[in-house]
């Protein structure tokens, strides 16, 4: 009865929800992506107090300890935890260091591809004709193009090295933020209060950046997690093949390759940094699903 009446009353009206609580309030119905949300919380945490955490100097070699196994393991030591590589540098502390590589790849491959596609997509929404054809052809000629052998070409062009790698795989994946910028402002255009805007005076830019990007940010959000993961995994790809961050930085996939000769006599030294990746791209994409069911309103529950 007092709900119904509530109803029935128009003096009552009911409080607005803060978006954040709201968000939250759908986010943490996914369990995977709060259990991600919480991991990459925890490698933000260890990639910025990496040399407080990490047991050993990262490149330092310990010659005498070389191929040392995990503590648990016959043989091993708790001074080194997961083991020690071919030249006795410390793995724990490699995998540690690793992760603000990591972060940092992904991180500025995020911003390159949003800064380019935002911008890039948004002029050929409202330019149409025939810069819209033009461009929105490269787009498809680049995603034709497998997305590793692409950026084994860049990198075979400007050469090997982390910044390098940064780059190539930006620009393999900014297509993907262009098509997706111009799809989301091209449905917004028609929209009335775009129209409102026009009428009051408001110029080409403001409409862009102050009207209607706002209204296209959840899709691009969510494709910025799952990028995020995937320039993970394409630069660790990168550094199996020797074209990525150069020895002895521990990136995680330059540790892959130069352990990959020791699968068989020694698993730690390779098993570890793959799982550092395989966790790692996991937690974040878990993310993503995650972000995705909060932002969408089509799949929120009520």
């Amino acid at each position: 009865m007092a709900a119904e009446t509530a109803i029935a009353d128009p003096q009552i009206e009911q409080k607005p929800v803060h978006p954040i609580k709201e968000f939250w309030f759908y986010f943490k119905e996914n369990n995977g992506a709060v259990a991600g949300l919480g991991f990459v919380v925890l490698l933000i945490f260890t990639a910025i107090f990496a040399d407080v955490i990490a047991p050993h100097d990262p490149i330092e070699q310990y010659r005498q300890f070389a191929q040392r196994p995990p503590a648990w393991v016959d043989g091993g030591s708790w001074q080194f935890i997961l083991g020690t590589d071919a030249t006795g540098r410390d793995i724990l502390s490699r995998i540690i260091h690793g992760s603000r590589y990591s972060l940092q790849i992904g991180s500025i491959v995020v911003v390159i591809c949003l800064s380019a596609g935002i911008c890039i997509g948004l002029v050929v929404a409202f330019a149409k004709g025939i810069a819209d054809a033009i461009v929105m052809r490269v787009m498809d000629v680049i995603l034709a193009v497998p997305s590793l052998l692409l950026a084994l070409v860049v990198v075979a062009i400007i050469g090997p090295g982390l910044e390098n790698v940064m780059i190539a795989v930006a620009v393999v994946y900014v297509p993907h933020f262009v098509r997706l910028t111009r799809a989301a402002a091209m449905s917004e255009l028609s929209r009335d209060y775009v129209t409102a805007s026009r009428v009051v005076g408001a110029g080409t830019l403001r409409l862009m950046f102050n009207v209607v990007l706002p209204n296209c940010m959840a899709p691009l959000i969510v494709q910025a997690t799952l990028a995020f993961s995937t320039a993970i995994l394409d630069a660790a790809a990168l550094g199996f093949l020797g074209l990525g961050a150069q020895p002895p930085i521990p990136e995680w996939g330059t540790m892959l390759a130069d352990s990959r000769e020791f699968i068989t006599s020694a698993w730690w030294i390779v098993t570890f940094p793959g799982l550092a990746i395989l966790v790692t791209v996991l937690a974040i994409n878990l993310m993503g699903d995650g972000l995705r069911d909060a932002l969408d309103p089509r799949l929120k529950r009520s």
